[in-house]
């Protein structure tokens, strides 16, 4: 690759990350808008997450595009989709869909994707006087999940956590343990700034890089048993076990983020991110299993296979595909017609073995079978 392509690659990993381009500053709601007809959309957008719904499988992306396909090979648009914001994840429970992203945007489908009404969107607004200023206020939302047709929940940036009990009429905030220890180190600073004796000289120990107070929530997963858990940066974890009403933080064996969680049955989940990294734990993160994975490319995306096995995407076409549980993992590299190895965000598993992948270059099908390995 040279530079230039490098320089892009990277930038588009970070966007695929934690979607960090913030939204634009405005002092008023924003107009109505619809998303733009892109007709190489399926084939040269930039496709960030996948579900399957009952009667079709559905993909997000950038400038609000949302693609359907009831066969899994060919993809439509679907138009007049009311935001132009990127959206950045996709659930489905039955044919009622959930899809979020940037500006805070929560749009919801309830005829399996074919139409869609725009539930919550929170464009950013200038600090001002009047109210305090409140680093979740505008964020990208990065992941949502869909547990029924009245019940869903959804994460960002800034320790985001929002929930709906009443299929998306109204939206609101759950506060977790990091919010608290957030509010903490508020108060530390406000007691500091009042102080009348300040010292500005810091120590090793002041300078350390302490853990994140309200780390970007990337991934939630749901387990068998109704358990939550979240994965976010710099290591950080969140699980519940009484239905999303109380969160207790958990630190993960790796210290770098995490942008993707599954669940299985019982209390497994797996989680996995930067640098190839991928542990499993069977009691919700009490303990935990690294999973060697044979890769030091950074993973975006999974889907869970069978009793313990996924396919995880990212980064330079890798694909790993482990069938299950005591199975080890295989690793490919998918190229696409033009021999390009895209960055690779989202990944559904076909009946037939075959996977269907979503990235920086649209949507395709592979076949893991094939022989080509991936690279470090």
């Amino acid at each position: 690759m040279q530079g230039t392509a490098n320089s892009s690659r990277r930038w588009l990993t970070m966007t695929l990350a934690i979607a960090a381009a913030l939204p634009v500053f405005a002092q008023d709601a924003p107009a109505p808008q619809y998303s733009e007809t892109m007709p190489l959309a399926a084939t040269q957008g930039l496709v960030l997450d996948m579900t399957e719904a009952a009667s079709r499988a559905i993909a997000v992306g950038e400038r609000g595009t949302i693609l359907v396909s009831e066969s899994r090979a060919d993809w439509r648009q679907i138009e007049r989709v009311p935001t132009r914001a990127t959206l950045t994840a996709v659930s489905a429970s039955g044919d009622v869909v959930w899809a979020v992203g940037h500006d805070g945007t929560i749009l919801a489908s309830r005829d399996g994707g074919l139409s869609w009404e725009l539930q919550r969107v929170d464009v950013m607004r200038p600090a001002s006087d009047d109210a305090p200023f409140d680093p979740r206020q505008g964020v990208p939302l990065l992941d949502v999940l869909a547990i029924d047709a009245e019940h869903a929940f959804a994460i960002g940036a800034y320790s985001q956590l929002l929930r709906t009990d009443d299929g998306g009429k109204s939206w609101h905030f759950v506060p977790t343990s990091a919010h608290a220890e957030a509010d903490e180190l508020d108060a530390g600073v406000d007691e500091m700034d009042d102080g009348e004796d300040e010292n500005w000289s810091f120590s090793d120990e002041d300078l350390a890089l302490d853990e994140e107070s309200e780390p970007h929530f990337n991934a939630i997963a749901r387990t068998g048993s109704g358990a939550l858990f979240i994965a976010g940066e710099r290591g950080a974890a969140f699980r519940s076990r009484d239905g999303g009403e109380s969160w207790e933080r958990l630190e993960l064996p790796y210290a770098g983020s995490m942008f993707g969680a599954l669940g299985y049955a019982g209390d497994h989940v797996v989680v996995f991110g930067m640098r190839g990294n991928a542990f499993e734990s069977r009691d919700l993160g009490d303990t935990w299993t690294q999973i060697d994975t044979g890769t030091e490319l950074s993973l975006m995306g999974g889907t869970p296979i069978g009793a313990g096995g996924f396919a995880l995407v990212g980064v330079n076409g890798v694909v790993l595909v482990r069938a299950n549980a005591s199975t080890e993992v295989k690793a490919r590299t998918y190229a696409n017609a033009a021999q390009e190895t895209p960055v690779l965000s989202g990944v559904l598993a076909r009946p037939d073995g075959s996977l269907l992948l979503a990235g920086e270059k649209g949507v395709d099908r592979f076949d893991p079978s094939s022989n080509n390995k991936a690279g470090k």
